[in-house]
């Protein structure tokens, strides 16, 4: 089983939302590009939440679009042992230094955890967030989580109050 490292943050330096994943799976790491699955629906559904047609933009329009809504990426795993892209399948997780974020962002409002694996090492390593800052669990975009679409949208919506218009 080979260790695997994730990506470097994505955002500018007055963020004020941050979607935080587990690990990037195999085809992301490959394309060295945050959800680049073409299956993954986390592009549709964070643009879903913004207004904003992400899924049909390149990837650098993407970026973009993010850096003037005020959003940021990253992961909670830095690196880690897994076979495939499962989190499932994640073993020997070093974290990425995620209780850092509130002091080298301090405009966040708002940290977004895209899964449940995200959102149970996130919030341990945050433990409990200063007034102001806000911590959601959100449904993970990946296609293996089968919850309908619809329902995962109506989980990721709640973004959009935290993204810049």
């Amino acid at each position: 089983m080979s260790v695997k490292a994730g990506l470097p943050p994505i955002a500018g330096a007055d963020a004020r939302l941050f979607v935080l994943g587990s690990l990037p799976g195999d085809a992301s790491l490959s394309a060295r590009q945050y959800y680049a699955h073409p299956t993954n629906q986390f592009w549709r559904l964070l643009g879903g939440a913004i207004d904003e047609p992400l899924h049909q933009m390149r990837y650098e329009q993407r970026l973009e679009s993010l850096a003037s809504r005020r959003i940021g990426l990253w992961d909670v795993i830095a690196s880690a042992a897994r076979r495939g892209s499962l989190d499932q399948a994640i073993r020997l997780a070093q974290h990425n230094q995620i209780e850092h974020l509130l002091g080298d962002f301090p405009d966040v409002r708002a940290i977004a955890f895209n899964g449940a694996t995200a959102a149970a090492a996130g919030r341990k390593l945050i433990g409990t967030p200063p007034p102001g800052v806000t911590l959601i669990d959100l449904p993970s975009s990946s296609a293996a989580n089968t919850r309908p679409f619809a329902e995962k949208a109506a989980a990721w919506a709640r973004l959009g109050a935290f993204a810049e218009r």
